[in-house]
């Protein structure tokens, strides 16, 4: 899977949004909030947000990218995680 930070093609403001999410899931981290609820969190506001400018077709498509990169082992692979 490719870093979309590292894709020179990216918004610029791409960058600063990860860095921001990074911060906030430090924070929630910090405050002793699950992982689960922190990824649900996360998930339901990024839904919300692509809900804005995506049909629900391309939604759906998006979510199966996402499933087939964790049934390929994409994420655990990244993130060094088993």
């Amino acid at each position: 899977m490719q870093d979309p930070f590292a894709n020179p093609d990216a918004p610029p403001d791409l960058s600063h949004a990860g860095a921001v999410v990074d911060k906030a899931i430090e924070f929630m981290t910090g405050q002793n909030i699950s992982t689960l609820a922190i990824a649900s969190a996360l998930l339901g506001g990024a839904m919300g947000m692509l809900s804005q400018g995506m049909t629900e077709d391309a939604m759906v498509r998006v979510l199966e990218n996402a499933i087939t990169s964790v049934r390929r082992g994409e994420l655990r692979a990244e993130h060094g995680s088993h």
